[in-house]
């Protein structure tokens, strides 16, 4: 075998693929290593789109996994702003979009996801938002320094955090989400209530149970958000925030097996032998959850990309960290282990902005969300671990240690 024929290849420039070819090297991988990357910028992290860096509280260099020349200093064959357009697993070549065709040992699919586009009149108008991309964010900043009015569509985690960040701006804020709480479908109504109390003490306005019906503009840029019940509300920059979907169209194109996600085992691989898949794609056979589970947060792509790239050099792997999320959205700052499907009871311990929240199911843990309360993620994350019954009165009580 050639030592062209050795090539590991990473489709995907975010925060996974990265982390893969650290790894790679760190492990001790000495064939050539490229990475793909559609955007023309160099790997960077998420998280700061919606969070410090929108707030103007971290700049620019804290967002890039890695500082310039680390690929090079690596032998990572980095290339910006070229597409994968195609997988050929029968000759285990991907296509690019410049036309080469480029050979793989290994390949790690880690092609994240987009923004789900809004599905109404209006919705191309100039001052309409998403938040993916590092131009997104840095688009969304420059906007919410005007402090006019911004409308939110969707009061998921990306609506809130840059709701947050549109009011600490200055902005005037109203919030559109058809379900009855914010949160609703991640964390269910009563502690989606917590946070819907949080935003209005803060200054945000919400629109709950309601959709929007059409944007309509003024010289080709938005100025009001229509929703159902016949309101109309100002808007000088609107934020679509209503999900993502995973970009699975490459593995798809090749014959993967795909759910949701691109279905792999505990080990991150394919239904290609050669072919793995990690972060945001990866509907991943999860060995304590005792299913396949897909998340779209930072700490999955931190810890996926490693952990495929142990599997690509024929290390074994069995991925199973919970699933882990933080977020700070003014006075509250709180992290998120485990999953809360299928859960029948929820146990607070503490009050007011200082808790513990439990989701339960048949008397055991199977996630928990501290609320201002620090340290105790490990703690948490073992009590999910252990699958034991607990008692829900113990629980609640703050007096009785967990």
């Amino acid at each position: 075998m050639s030592h062209h024929d050795s090539r590991f290849v990473i489709i995907g420039g975010g925060l996974a693929g990265a982390k893969a070819a650290e790894t790679l090297r760190a492990e001790g991988f000495d064939g050539p290593v490229t990475i793909i990357a559609a955007e023309q910028e160099r790997p960077y992290e998420r998280p700061p789109l919606s969070k410090g860096y929108l707030q103007g509280s971290a700049e620019l260099p804290e967002v890039y996994v890695h500082e310039d020349g680390w690929y090079r200093a690596h032998d990572v064959d980095l290339r910006l702003g070229v597409p994968a357009t195609r997988v050929v697993p029968g000759e285990q070549v991907v296509e690019l979009g410049t036309g080469e065709r480029l050979p793989y040992l290994r390949l790690l699919i880690a092609t994240g996801s987009t923004p789900r586009p809004l599905p109404v009149d209006g919705a191309d108008l100039d001052g309409v938002h998403y938040l993916r991309t590092l131009a997104d964010s840095q688009a969304l900043r420059a906007a919410f320094g005007h402090g006019g009015d911004v409308v939110i569509i969707g009061a998921g985690w990306i609506g809130l955090e840059t709701a947050a960040a549109a009011r600490k701006a200055g902005c005037r804020v109203v919030v559109v989400e058809p379900e009855p709480t914010p949160l609703n479908r991640t964390l269910g109504s009563r502690i989606g209530e917590v946070f819907a109390d949080l935003h209005r003490r803060n200054g945000v306005e919400f629109r709950l149970g309601a959709s929007v019906t059409r944007l309509r503009g003024e010289g080709g840029h938005v100025r009001a958000v229509e929703i159902s019940g016949g309101e109309s509300l100002p808007a000088d920059d609107v934020v679509v925030g209503i999900g993502a979907a995973p970009n699975i169209e490459l593995a798809a194109g090749a014959g993967l097996d795909v759910g949701t996600g691109i279905l792999v085992d505990a080990s991150l691989r394919t239904s290609d032998p050669a072919i793995f898949a990690a972060g945001d794609v990866a509907e991943a056979a999860h060995p304590l959850l005792g299913r396949r589970i897909r998340i779209e947060h930072w700490a999955n792509a931190l810890n996926q990309g490693p952990a495929a790239a142990r599997a690509m050099m024929g290390l074994p792997v069995s991925y199973d960290l919970l699933p882990y999320f933080y977020t700070d959205q003014f006075e509250l700052g709180m992290e998120f282990s485990g999953d809360i499907e299928g859960h029948d009871q929820v146990v607070i311990r503490g009050a007011d902005l200082e808790f513990i929240a439990f989701w339960l199911r048949q008397g055991r843990v199977i996630a928990g969300m501290n609320v201002n309360v620090w340290d105790v993620v490990d703690d948490i994350q073992a009590l999910i671990r252990s699958g034991r019954q607990v008692d829900p009165a113990e629980l609640a009580d703050p007096e009785t240690p967990f």
